[in-house]
């Protein structure tokens, strides 16, 4: 149902909430909206309590006015079902509703998101304040679209009745006790189930197969819960308007790309650290789980957005200045508000949306600050919110069939992120195992691509293995596998027929040693692969600090930059009939070829032994796509480059992402779809400090 937003030209705008300010703003409001070029606000989804301040008692007309002022300046309104954030009223009359993060202990209520959310009672309450909600404004001309629920799947319920629900998904899905004990080797540690009530609870368990179904299952109460919304709101909704959620991509339940299923649009919240942050040349370390740093990371969201459902997305939230708490006060340099904006939209993003108009002077969000200060008088933020706004009222519709460009594909496996959360490879410094094994993984080769010029295209593997391998060569010429650990057959076979059709495969550590059960596979390693391969291995090791990589001297192959080294974890791979690329330096471990790749079929495959630095990853990256699709724009190296394909033309962002101004050579004459300039072929082109320009190239050969 998934697919590309249906509206022309890119919507822009924030949260806006009226129930959170002084009596008297709302026309102040709305007119600096206007006057700063907005298309759209969000309402409505964070105050049950409002909507229903009593048991049964409705307050649905003060909505009214936001609405009908947002009408009448041309402003779309986006309303939200309140489901996700429980009044008292409903924590006093139904505590058995609070979810509990481990049998028998209750989440404390004081926060949102508390509740057991598959809870008969309620999903009672939240189903008669959405429908009355929605009921009561879906006629409303500035309704443009819906958002149901708000960042689902915050946490991994315990209750009893979804224990009891899990013990009925895993019979539908086994049949019997004893498939159950055979498929989950239970015999270990004397597991053996005689009867389905024997299942102990998850709070203690240590199994790795257990612990893999119950995210599993837990993903589908995520997904259960907003098709349950999304069908509801559709029994009111208008042929025009869309059904949406916003997705915080680090939520434990979710697996993304089920739950856009039953959703017409995608929409997601990235929040990144600003300042040094988006500076290309600086290296600033990742504080939350939920932030991104480096530019790098910024377009690697905007790929795993376009994911979801490989189509367009929206941005719902994302920074107008600091993001945080009280301590994390990082506000943007100048011209990173648009910067970051438009790197969105060069990765196939169709609104930009802030969290939030007005900053609050209360809750534990006080200092998530908005597009006005807590002053509300207009300053800096504004005035480049507002200089965004004309930018993409420049743009108009030409990325209304935008769809970016991609040089290499990277397979993301959502069973093996929660397989490595418990049972993960790699170690944090103190010894622990590190729960973000996967995406230290997955980050250090989408890192490297990007970073050595590449642009990047990723796919879930059920898609990945859903598309012809004719098809997938075609596309993407280059294809990585990193650490695809639960994988059953059909994904590591679709692998091989990739480079057997053509393609070329990068095997990175881990893939094609678990099936799809995480267990380990009773096979050469990697299963499926290692004849074509041309290399296997029995043993591997944990890497306490990072091993330097060195390109043999009489190869032509990889040439790698000052300081390659592989990091965390190295497999010692024994080499058949692989070419050599790289090696370790000597150890007394003896672990020897880094990098070999080897002719298969039409194609070749590739495998890399660990996990890379950035050093490593971007050698890799300009070994494998020498020539990217963007490499023609000659720029610094603080300067991004991203295509994408437009009808008849082709839509390039090209950004500075330093303090230091540069040029860019245009290859090809180009119109800057803003300022209307047109530059020809071999200008150089001024890029100011933090500066970004959307240019159009004709381009012949596009369909």
């Amino acid at each position: 149902m998934t697919a590309a937003p249906r509206f022309s030209g890119v919507l822009f705008g924030a949260a806006y909430y009226a129930e959170y300010q002084r009596q008297g703003t709302l026309d102040r409001d709305l007119d600096l909206m206007a006057e700063a070029g907005f298309t759209v606000i969000r309402v409505g989804e964070s105050v049950w309590s409002t909507w229903e301040p009593r048991e049964g008692e409705f307050d649905l007309d003060w909505l009214q006015p936001v609405l009908d002022g947002a009408r009448a300046r041309g402003i779309g309104v986006i309303l939200g079902t309140p489901t996700y954030a429980v009044p008292p009223w409903l924590q006093r009359l139904h505590p058995e509703i609070a979810a509990e993060t481990s049998t028998g202990v209750r989440v404390g209520w004081g926060a949102r998101q508390e509740m057991d959310q598959s809870h008969p009672a309620y999903r009672f309450y939240a189903e008669r304040v959405a429908r009355a909600v929605v009921q009561r404004y879906a006629d409303h001309p500035a309704v443009i679209g819906y958002q149901v629920d708000n960042e689902p799947g915050n946490l991994l319920p315990h209750n009893e009745h979804t224990f009891q629900r899990f013990v009925d998904w895993l019979r539908v899905r086994y049949g019997t006790v004893e498939e159950l004990n055979r498929e989950w080797g239970l015999v270990y540690w004397s597991h053996r189930l005689s009867d389905w009530a024997d299942l102990w609870r998850p709070d203690g368990n240590l199994m790795p197969q257990y612990q893999l179904e119950w995210r599993r299952f837990q993903s589908t109460l995520a997904t259960d819960l907003i098709a349950w919304q999304a069908d509801l709101v559709r029994e009111y909704a208008r042929d025009d308007q869309f059904v949406t959620t916003c997705i915080s991509y680090s939520r434990p339940q979710i697996a993304d790309d089920e739950l856009v299923a039953s959703l017409d649009v995608v929409a997601g919240n990235p929040y990144y650290k600003m300042q040094d942050g988006l500076d290309a040349r600086l290296e600033v370390p990742r504080e939350e789980p939920w932030w991104s740093t480096g530019v790098w990371a910024l377009f690697q969201w905007g790929d795993r957005a376009f994911s979801s459902a490989q189509t367009q997305y929206l941005v719902t939230e994302t920074n107008a200045q600091s993001i945080g708490g009280p301590w994390q006060n990082h506000p943007p340099y100048p011209g990173q508000i648009k910067q970051a904006a438009l790197a969105l939209l060069a990765r196939g993003g169709r609104m930009v949306e802030y969290w939030h108009w007005h900053t609050l002077h209360f809750g534990v969000e006080t200092y998530w600050g908005g597009v006005l200060p807590h002053s509300q008088r207009p300053g800096r933020i504004y005035r480049e919110v507002a200089d965004l706004g004309a930018t993409l009222k420049a743009l108009g519709s030409a990325l209304d069939a935008y769809e970016p460009d991609a040089d290499v594909l990277v397979l993301y496996s959502a069973d093996t992120k929660w397989s490595f959360e418990t049972y993960g490879p790699l170690a944090l410094p103190s010894g622990a195992p590190d729960p973000h094994a996967y995406l230290r993984i997955f980050d250090a080769f989408y890192r490297g691509l990007f970073e050595s010029g590449a642009q990047v295209r990723v796919q879930h593997l059920k898609q990945f293995v859903a598309t012809d391998v004719a098809e997938l060569v075609r596309r993407y010429p280059v294809l990585v596998a990193p650490a695809v650990y639960v994988a059953d057959d059909a994904v590591l076979t679709h692998l091989r027929d990739y480079a057997e059709a053509g393609g070329h495969l990068v095997v990175g550590v881990r893939t094609g040693y678990g099936d799809e059960l995480a267990r380990a596979r009773l096979a050469v390693a990697p299963a499926l692969l290692a004849d074509a391969a041309g290399v296997h291995y029995d043993e591997y090791s944990n890497l306490e600090s990072p091993l330097g990589v060195e390109a043999l001297p009489d190869q032509a192959g990889i040439e790698l930059e000052a300081g390659a080294a592989g990091t965390g974890w190295v497999d010692l791979l024994e080499v058949d009939d692989a070419e050599v690329l790289a090696r370790f330096a000597p150890t007394e471990l003896g672990a020897d070829a880094a990098v070999t790749t080897r002719a298969f079929g039409a194609g070749r495959i590739t495998y890399v032994a660990t996990v890379p630095n950035p050093a490593l990853g971007r050698s890799l990256g300009r070994w494998l796509v020498p020539a990217p699709q963007r490499a023609a724009w000659r720029g610094g190296d603080a300067v991004t480059v991203s295509t994408g394909r437009a009808g008849a033309s082709r839509i390039v962002f090209i950004a500075n992402w330093s303090a230091t101004p540069t040029t860019v050579v245009a290859p090809a004459a180009a119109t800057d779809l803003v300022s209307g300039a047109v530059h020809a072929a071999g200008d150089e082109m001024p890029l100011g400090r933090r500066d970004v320009v959307v240019l159009e190239v004709p381009d012949d050969s596009a369909e």
